[in-house]
């Protein structure tokens, strides 16, 4: 995509702490200024106006495995090109497409096409590396993923997935538990990889025991894993008392009830938690009949589930998640945000160049009315997605 430039009149601005009106300025694809409006530097083309909407950094989506019709594990770049343009419309403008327990074979298919992707451009929201989640899980604990591919963790799987797209390998979700999996959290680290526990039956001890090798974040806290019990802390007791991990969040009120996103809120504050989608290839779509790691999944309005019943993704957008943690949490718009982008950059090694309105990063931007509605997400300084007039 080509990186341009652009000027954001008359927008409420929302850094990662304050809310505060005036002017944006991207060129040539890059912030270069942030602030009042009275001393924003005149002349750089196009003028957008917000009309006193909110004007934040767009937003990043980390754990999401399709949309739009496309799903990362389709092995292609229209995939993500479809997810790309759905994304945008709701305004994130940065995503890793997910992948699920599946063959080497096609689990290395999908990090070529995110390469290629992200080389290419999508013309939307950007492909900024992969989430390898799975295929090293507990099978007890496996959720929505397909049994007949679980298998233990592999550093040489691992190399030859990294050979392929290199820095773009920026996730790996894993049960610690597993045999061998300390010797694959610590490899994972010394390439620069972040590894989150997930799909995970351990012990209390044993996530501690990952933390102390390098594992730092928390897939989508609450599912399929191991819960908090008082003799037996388990997973989540882990993820709440330990302050180095984030932790994911489906904020959607149905993968996690309202009270329970609290009790994480609380224990964790708005700097520790990572609003995800966990969205499948049904994300903007009609309700019926889908599939996701060759698994049949029925979409309702409420919920995406497999037909035996248990949650399988979401068709949930950020947007929407930023919107229900300020409803059912009560957090601010710097909070829901921070925890939209600011928070997801940093925790895939992004932050320097994304994340928050701040001079020297990419010109990545959403704009929202105060029911966040999407008015316009621009990348790179480019418009790719406006909200008809």
């Amino acid at each position: 995509m080509p990186k341009a430039s652009i000027t954001i009149t008359n927008g409420q601005l929302v850094t990662p702490f304050h809310v505060t009106p005036g002017t944006l300025v991207i060129e040539e694809g890059v912030i270069t200024y942030a602030g009042p409006s009275a001393y924003a530097p005149k002349g750089i083309e196009p003028i957008f106006d917000a009309g006193g909407s909110y004007v934040t950094p767009g937003l990043i989506d980390i754990h999401v495995h399709g949309g739009g019709g496309g799903d990362a594990m389709d092995g292609t770049v229209t995939a993500l090109e479809q997810m790309s343009q759905i994304f945008s419309r709701h305004g994130t403008t940065a995503f890793l497409p997910t992948t699920v327990t599946a063959a080497h074979g096609e689990i290395l298919k999908a990090m070529g096409a995110v390469k290629q992707a992200a080389e290419k451009g999508t013309g939307g929201a950007q492909v900024v590396g992969i989430h390898v989640e799975g295929p090293y899980i507990s099978e007890k604990r496996r959720g929505a993923q397909n049994p007949a591919h679980i298998r233990l963790p592999s550093i040489e799987e691992l190399e030859e997935i990294r050979q392929v797209g290199g820095p773009l390998l920026k996730l790996v979700t894993l049960a610690p538990e597993m045999e061998g999996a300390l010797e694959v959290i610590r490899q994972l680290r010394s390439w620069g990889v972040t590894v989150a526990v997930g799909h995970s039956d351990a012990s209390y001890d044993q996530v501690m025991a990952a933390h102390s090798w390098g594992a730092n974040h928390i897939c989508h806290i609450y599912n399929a894993m191991r819960g908090l019990h008082h003799r037996e802390p388990g997973v989540v007791g882990a993820a709440l008392t330990c302050d180095d991990f984030a932790v994911e969040l489906i904020c959607d009120g149905v993968h996690v009830h309202p009270a329970a996103m609290e009790l994480v809120f609380r224990a964790k504050g708005p700097d520790k938690v990572i609003l995800i989608t966990d969205t499948m290839r049904a994300m903007g779509l009609p309700v019926g009949h889908y599939q996701l790691g060759g698994l049949k999944i029925d979409v309702s309005k409420e919920a995406a589930r497999l037909t035996t019943g248990e949650l399988a993704g979401s068709t949930l957008s950020m947007a929407k998640a930023v919107k229900n943690a300020m409803e059912m949490l009560g957090v601010s718009w710097p909070e829901a945000v921070r925890m939209a982008s600011y928070n997801p950059a940093h925790a895939v090694n992004l932050g320097h160049r994304k994340g928050s309105l701040t001079v020297g990063k990419d010109g990545d931007i959403a704009v929202f009315d105060d029911q966040l509605n999407t008015l316009a997400t621009i990348v790179a300084g480019q418009v790719v997605y406006q909200k008809d007039q």
